[in-house]
């Protein structure tokens, strides 16, 4: 039951922003709103307000707004108030309008997310040298290793490890060739990343270097007893260093009423911290929490620097929607990747789950990626009408009628193909 909710409500929002786009501009402009309607097929609520009908319909994949005189099949009188009487321009803008009010609302509720403040990973935006590989994986059976530099992947230079992971993520079983530099050598190494969930993201089996943080301490324990906080930063045990999570796990869990002295870092300053870890041999334990995604910076960003962050994040995701489309188009990226109404509200579910913030970031990545797509020259699309509009002002004179009944025939199976090819993923997943 989360799980439809948190669909409805985020498909709701999205599309209802979109539609609105349409519908303001078109006012302004005036022309006639004959329908505002949030869903397709029968009505099941309905009122009219100054000329146009609001309604809600059965099916709740979309929404339309009907201009008055929208297309050549409709009665056309030549009144100013039609949308086939205004301008190129004119319905250019209505034309747009709705995508980019996708795209401002993501840019909107990221600000919204960011204004709150943020615990950002320091490892994210660092060189990407390994700090750990795990057994077994694509990156150990490649020969990859602990401090090796990641240059490039398939030709593409990566200079942090978001570029990095952004390179693989979308190519699980693909072969790439990773060069990298180890020491003075500059070597290029075959691999193929592993399918990792059900949305089969690639994954080399890396990890960046970075420090391990204290997320929580649980009260009652070891932990709390002697004195270790929330945000200590962990550098090694008996002078030790150590770097992954799992390393301070297995020194811990072998230590069980064995005193231990951890080097941490507290507030920049360097100190010693002497513990017992409790509990029967071999499964010691201390009683706190690591951050996920290791040491960690936070940022509380005044209203302002939340936009400008905002509309650094969704141009960021615009490079990777852009790299995504292109891979599609290429054959990178796995068309099984893509997902459709089902994966959405799976994932809309597990973000409510999480809570409203997690759930507040999905909305903004579908609104940008439903913005962006709305724009891409395919005739049914906003953008598609765009083209044709493009076409016609460059050619300064209007395609026929029936140019345009076989571009849009041709955009609407290419729509229903897509849709085929999501559903079915859709179910795969599920079957899997």
């Amino acid at each position: 039951m989360t799980t439809m909710f948190a669909f409805l409500f985020v498909l709701g929002v999205l599309v209802f922003v979109h539609e609105l786009g349409h519908f303001l501009v078109a006012r302004w402009h005036g022309v006639r709103v004959i329908t505002f309607s949030l869903g397709f097929g029968p009505k099941l609520v309905k009122m009219t307000r100054g000329g146009t009908e609001y309604c809600i319909s059965v099916v709740p994949l979309g929404g339309y707004v009907k201009l008055a005189g929208e297309t050549v099949e409709d009665a056309q009188t030549g009144a100013p108030e039609e949308f086939l009487s205004k301008s190129k321009w004119v319905r250019f803008q209505v034309y747009v309008a709705g995508p980019v009010m996708n795209i401002l609302l993501a840019v909107v509720v990221g600000a919204i997310v960011l204004s709150r403040g943020a615990d950002v990973p320091m490892s994210r935006n660092a060189l990407p040298v390994i700090g750990a590989v795990a057994a077994g994986s694509p990156a150990e059976a490649a020969g990859l290793r602990v401090g090796d530099l990641v240059l490039s992947v398939d030709g593409h230079s990566v200079a942090t490890w978001d570029d990095l992971e952004m390179r693989v993520l979308p190519r699980a079983g693909r072969e790439l060739a990773i060069a990298i530099t180890r020491g003075d050598e500059r070597l290029t190494v075959k691999v193929a990343p592993e399918a990792v969930g059900s949305f089969e993201m690639g994954r080399l089996g890396v990890d960046p270097v970075m420090r391990q943080q204290i997320d929580r301490v649980i009260s009652g324990t070891p932990a709390a007893d002697f004195g270790l906080k929330a945000r200590d930063v962990l550098i090694g045990i008996n002078q030790e260093k150590l770097s992954t999570a799992d390393q301070f796990r297995e020194r811990i869990r072998a230590s069980a009423n064995v005193p231990l002295v951890l080097n941490i870092v507290r507030d920049g300053a360097s100190m010693d911290v002497t513990i017992v870890p409790q509990g029967p041999a071999g499964e010691g334990t201390i009683g706190f929490y690591f951050m996920p995604e290791g040491e960690v910076r936070r940022i509380d960003p005044t209203l302002i620097e939340a936009v400008r962050l905002s509309v650094e994040q969704n141009w960021q995701n615009t490079i990777l929607i852009g790299q995504t489309l292109a891979g599609l188009l290429t054959r990178e990226t796995p068309v099984r990747q893509l997902m459709g109404p089902v994966g959405i509200a799976q994932l809309s579910g597990s973000a409510a789950e999480i809570g409203w913030v997690a759930l507040l970031n999905l909305m903004a990545m579908i609104s940008l990626n439903l913005g962006l797509l709305n724009l891409m020259p395919v005739p049914v699309l906003d953008g598609g009408h765009i083209a044709i509009l493009a076409v016609e002002g460059l050619s300064r004179r209007d395609l026929s009628v029936r140019v345009k009944e076989r571009i849009l025939v041709a955009g609407a199976a290419l729509m229903v193909l897509l849709m085929v090819t999501v559903i079915y993923n859709d179910i795969a997943r599920l079957l899997r």
